[in-house]
């Protein structure tokens, strides 16, 4: 049992001794979400090409928060990270398909990431005092799920929203991610 403790221990505090990691990350999400904001993305090769790389790279993302979980949080990021890097994979060899699809891959990732944020949110209720913006960000992505999957499927202009609106949830996650181990490591260095 002490064995456990102590292994417990110092991957707290590995994880936290990481929480710049994500804030980088988390930066760079939100300055990729302005910039797939601010471009004019018309033609079908060219929004499933920005896709495909949004997902490949949360994909790494998500392989790269493995580094700082639980054993149980462990499985469940590798679980979106695989999704992630295979639906990134084939948005970029077939970009045509992937395009009249994209709005239901869209509205699955939202869903997904909203459910999960939710789960999050509830199970650090008691551990951070912020907790309750990840839940307001995880009903956000919940509705936008349900809102891809309406009747805008066939506007190239909504989808790059959907992408931009996937990088700009991943970019606050993120941050609410470093947050949470930087509080994590202040609290560790007071035992």
């Amino acid at each position: 049992m002490f064995n456990t403790l102590f292994t417990e221990r110092e991957l707290a505090e590995e994880a936290a001794d990481r929480w710049w990691m994500f804030l980088v990350t988390g930066i760079g999400w939100l300055v990729f979400s302005l910039l797939v904001f601010q471009w004019d993305y018309t033609t079908v090769y060219a929004i499933s090409i920005l896709f495909g790389i949004v997902a490949l790279v949360a994909g790494v993302n998500e392989f790269f928060q493995i580094i700082v979980s639980s054993t149980g949080w462990k499985i469940v990021h590798g679980i979106l990270g695989v999704l992630y890097v295979i639906v990134g994979v084939w948005a970029l060899v077939n970009p045509r398909s992937a395009f009249t699809t994209l709005a239901a891959l869209v509205a699955f990732f939202l869903l997904f990431k909203g459910i999960f944020d939710l789960t999050v949110a509830f199970m650090t209720k008691d551990e951070f005092d912020l907790w309750w913006l990840q839940l307001v960000l995880g009903i956000v992505e919940i509705l936008l799920a349900f809102w891809v999957s309406g009747s805008f499927r066939t506007s190239a202009i909504f989808l790059v929203a959907y992408v931009g609106i996937i990088a700009l949830s991943r970019g606050i996650t993120e941050l609410f991610v470093a947050f949470k181990l930087r509080g994590l490591r202040k609290r560790l260095a007071m035992v």
